[in-house]
């Protein structure tokens, strides 16, 4: 499926700062089954030049920094990318990334909640295991805005027993870490044509079942990724693969707007 994406960021400050640095991850992955034929950034104030890189997961990194004092950011991505019916990955994990994807992580701490909902359910082949954790995620979880925030842990949702896609998928992952299954944190956009061009991030996981590769799902939604799934970037959890990041010079306090259409061409 062609999608269009087009993600813009605005960061406005209440009083003019004097520096900001700024990481953006948002250009979608061209890997996995997926292809982006097209991405570009454009940014306020103009003229500000922007760098790239890869990061250790294979995600694409934008960076810049703006010098001279300003009370406002702009950043508009636009992409558009040929997504697939399912992840296409058959590259195992290196033991380093084994080791990440299976030991706690900033956001996913591996505490008595989380072992408890990773013991429920009975054993099986790991395809068959990660589902059930997925259920299991879905029946001790209600999808609820506001009830938390993007510092929010595994364990604290768990605790809460709400929390929106970023909690779903790091609750999941600390299942399945606890059970022995390598899981990593999907970031990326969801497209519902029945919203029309209305769009947002969403969150997933990843799982790896061994000589049968990865295998992509979505615990807030209880399915298996489709081609309505558009890949941005990989990582241990959230604090691997945020959107935007970054640091300011100034005592301004920083207010954050996100806007995301997503349609087909």
């Amino acid at each position: 499926m062609w999608l269009t994406v087009e993600h813009v960021t605005r960061f406005s400050y209440d009083a003019p700062i004097s520096e900001a640095y700024t990481e953006l991850r948002l250009k979608p992955s061209h890997r996995d089954g997926q292809r982006c034929s097209s991405f570009s950034l454009a940014l306020e104030p103009r003229g500000v030049s922007v760098a790239e890189y890869v990061d250790r997961f294979g995600n694409t990194v934008h960076h810049f920094d703006v010098l001279e004092p300003h009370d406002r950011i702009a950043v508009t991505a636009r992409s558009e990318v040929w997504t697939a019916p399912r992840l296409v990955d058959g590259i195992s994990p290196t033991p380093l990334d084994r080791f990440d994807f299976l030991a706690p992580s900033r956001y996913v701490p591996l505490d008595d909640l989380v072992l408890e909902l990773a013991a429920a359910p009975g054993s099986g082949k790991p395809d068959a295991t990660a589902t059930s954790l997925m259920d299991a995620v879905r029946s001790a979880m209600t999808y609820e805005r506001g009830t938390t925030n993007v510092h929010t842990t595994a364990a604290e949702a768990l605790a809460e027993g709400r929390g929106v896609c970023q909690d779903f998928s790091h609750v999941m992952i600390g299942a399945c870490r606890a059970r022995g299954i390598p899981a990593r944190y999907v970031s990326g956009y969801l497209y519902d044509p029945e919203h029309g061009d209305l769009g947002e991030s969403h969150a997933w996981v990843d799982v790896h079942l061994g000589a049968e590769g990865w295998l992509s799902l979505d615990p807030t939604h209880d399915v298996e990724q489709t081609e309505h799934y558009v890949r941005v970037g990989v990582g241990r959890d959230y604090a691997d693969v945020s959107p935007s990041r970054g640091v300011y010079k100034g005592t301004a306090d920083e207010t954050l707007g996100v806007a995301v259409a997503i349609r087909e061409p």
